[in-house]
């Protein structure tokens, strides 16, 4: 089965009132009314995050649910999960999320899911957690780099636009030798992996950005990637 991951540097239905990402994500999965799950974990399953996901959802064609840790819907989620078309991903603590996970055994339920072609992603912390590594705020203090579940090769870093520390602090780990290449993304950028490798880059906003980070003769590299931006844009909440 075709592996899709597809990650938001910020934006979607948590961030902005355009439902372009929101309906790229559910288009992917290429189902005419997809079962989409939001996991809100690193929020602490927040209530403010699932009212405006299935806020957002009331407007799309899908039928939505979440899976919260804090009070699961059934003793099998691995069963759960493999019920959906999507799996979605909210922000927040990705440290406690990843905890959580293997604790719940749901690291596992989700990557069975992966490879059965359920599409996965989210947004910032459910952007990096699927990577080797990622740039997180999950501890207090500067932004430090945190091994994640290693689905996807390299590093990942959301909010580059978003957040004034986040592009200095991505260039300071990688010339450190503390973080490996990886990817960076702009608020309104999802970057869309199928089989592990990035396909498309696409937006929400026009002037949004998503670049490749590496090492080159002992200096960062920076290269802008091409974006392609969704219909249906409009005015950031």
């Amino acid at each position: 089965m075709m592996r899709q991951l597809i990650v938001l540097g910020g934006g979607g239905f948590l961030m902005e009132k355009s439902r372009a990402l929101d309906n790229y994500f559910l288009r992917a999965t290429g189902k005419p009314n997809p079962r989409i799950c939001f996991v809100g974990t690193a929020s602490g399953d927040a209530e403010s995050g699932r009212y405006k996901f299935y806020e957002a959802m009331a407007m799309l064609d899908c039928r939505a649910t979440h899976l919260s840790l804090v009070q699961p819907p059934t003793p099998d989620l691995a069963a759960f999960v493999m019920e959906q078309d999507a799996i979605y991903v909210g922000g927040g603590n990705t440290r406690s999320l990843l905890a959580l996970w293997r604790e719940w055994g749901l690291d596992v339920a989700l990557r069975a899911a992966y490879e059965s072609g359920i599409v996965m992603g989210g947004i910032s912390a459910g952007m990096i957690c699927w990577f080797e590594s990622g740039i997180t705020d999950s501890v207090p203090g500067t932004l430090s780099p945190l091994p994640c579940l290693g689905w996807l090769p390299g590093s990942a870093c959301p909010h580059y636009d978003g957040e004034a520390e986040r592009r200095p602090a991505f260039h300071r780990l990688l010339a450190e030798g503390r973080i490996p290449p990886g990817y960076a993304a702009d608020d309104g950028v999802a970057l869309h992996f199928v089989d592990d490798a990035l396909v498309h880059v696409v937006a929400s906003r026009p002037t949004a950005k998503a670049f490749r980070l590496s090492i080159q003769d002992g200096a960062v590299l920076e290269v802008a990637l091409p974006v392609r931006v969704l219909d249906g844009v409009m005015p950031n909440a």
